[in-house]
């Protein structure tokens, strides 16, 4: 018997991380684990998003396969389907909208908290309203529940539940555990997205004032709408409330570290990864689900078997899940398109030299691209010019050399070709996206996403 632990954490760099090498003591506890772990240098997210990215982590697929990223498709697997299938306890704990019941993801759990809203009184209220009143009074109306949202600060800190709140409800889960049946716990964490509302007793850890919430958030909307007037003060502000929101997630990473060796004992395996990174202006702007490096590459560790090695392969957030369940004995569905890291970590045999990924923007223009160690393509189906990085001398991605290197750009090509293939040929007819109602709207707005 083995339990697993899944832990993800929205937006977290990996050069934020302490044994990623930042100077900063965002993530000690993190650290400590992964003395003890095998730890992917290279780890890479397919596409820097959240509705991007955990289809991959969770199902195995690269974002527009099976019929794109809209939500989740019939013709998936969640891994949680395939251990609840093997007799595990499911739970998943999350706040992040786009990956709720509503995108396909409450699909194997025994327990699944995605902190969607339900038909509460102010909601009951609001359709009791749009069907009875006029459209004058109807408007006044909305505009002083608004108001009283904004006034009493609910407005963007209440649209993801902070992280003590999911690490107790992972805890519960643990704790109700048994010697007889295999656990598997998923708790993602939405603290380290912006905005960035970090307790003050993380913040004093990095800056000699916090930031009040109403400061943050309107320095968010500047980094958001004028980053080019960002000055220098602002942006390590901005960073501060970042590192901060990252130390406070570390700390409820150890909480609930300490609850697995509490309940578990020895018999877990643990995955720590993050769903993407995020832009700091580094390409002039700040967020976006964009394809370069700052946006994707992510931490990945592996703690509970055998083996304490660091790994500088590619590797890709596919293969987590076939990881988890090949780590548990049970078969990899064919469905996945990843590879189990045993392989790499225990036979020392990999054979993955890029990682591929796309998405299709809001106007449902393709973006796709190809990683290599030393090279790097980014191919655009709107009018912006598509990218070709040289990552040995730029690394930072900030000179496109596509106009001096015809042969490589076309070697990347057949790669980018030969992925829409594999994407065609799993093509789903069933993935259309949901009918979200403007509560789930005004949340996702409010974290920055275009719903």
């Amino acid at each position: 018997m083995n339990n697993i632990l899944l832990v993800t954490i929205d937006s977290l760099r990996a050069d934020h991380v302490g044994y990623h090498g930042y100077e900063r003591e965002t993530t000690p506890n993190i650290d400590a684990y992964a003395e003890e772990s095998s730890t992917f240098m290279n780890a890479f997210s397919h596409v820097g998003g959240t509705r991007f990215s955990f289809p991959s982590i969770l199902s195995g697929v690269t974002p527009m396969m099976y019929g794109g990223h809209e939500r989740i498709s019939e013709e998936q697997t969640l891994i949680s389907e395939v251990l609840d299938g093997a007799g595990y306890r499911t739970g998943g704990f999350h706040s992040n909208l786009y990956v709720s019941g509503q995108f396909g993801y409450d699909r194997g759990w025994d327990e699944f908290y995605d902190s969607a809203p339900d038909e509460s009184t102010t909601s009951k209220l609001r359709k009791w309203a749009k069907t009875n009143l006029d459209g004058r009074l109807l408007t006044l109306l909305k505009r002083g529940y608004d108001f009283i949202e904004s006034s009493q600060g609910v407005n963007v800190g209440s649209y993801h539940v902070p992280a003590d709140e999911i690490t107790d409800r992972a805890i519960e889960f643990i704790e109700d555990s048994d010697d007889e049946t295999p656990s598997f716990v998923w708790a993602h964490y939405m603290d380290v997205h912006h905005p960035f509302l970090p307790p003050e007793e993380y913040q004093r850890e990095f800056r000699d004032e916090p930031v009040s919430d109403s400061d943050s958030i309107q320095l968010r909307r500047k980094f958001i709408e004028e980053p080019e007037a960002v000055t220098e003060e602002e942006y390590q502000t901005f960073i501060d409330l970042y590192d901060a929101e990252i130390q406070f997630n570390d700390a409820e990473v150890g909480r609930l570290m300490d609850a697995v060796a509490s309940n578990w004992g020895d018999d877990y395996v643990m995955a720590l990864t993050a769903d993407h990174g995020d832009h700091f202006l580094e390409h002039g702007y700040f967020g976006g689900a964009r394809l370069l490096d700052v946006k994707n590459h992510v931490p990945l560790l592996i703690n509970g078997w055998d083996d304490t090695g660091s790994y500088d392969e590619l590797v890709g957030l596919t293969d987590l899940p076939c990881t988890l369940v090949d780590t548990v004995g049970l078969d990899i569905p064919n469905n996945w398109f990843g590879q189990s890291l045993r392989r790499l970590v225990f036979d020392g045999e990999w054979d993955r030299a890029e990682i591929l990924g796309g998405y299709r923007d809001s106007d449902g223009n393709e973006h796709i691209r190809v990683r290599e160690p030393e090279w790097k393509l980014i191919a655009h189906e709107d009018d912006e010019a598509d990218e070709l990085y040289a990552l040995t001398d730029d690394p930072e991605e900030q000179v496109n050399v596509i106009e001096d290197h015809p042969s490589q750009e076309r070697r990347l090509r057949k790669q980018l070709d030969d992925h829409r293939q594999l994407v065609r040929a799993t093509q789903a007819d069933d993935v259309q996206r949901p009918d979200m109602d403007e509560e789930v709207k005004q949340r996702l707005r409010r974290l920055g996403y275009d719903e």
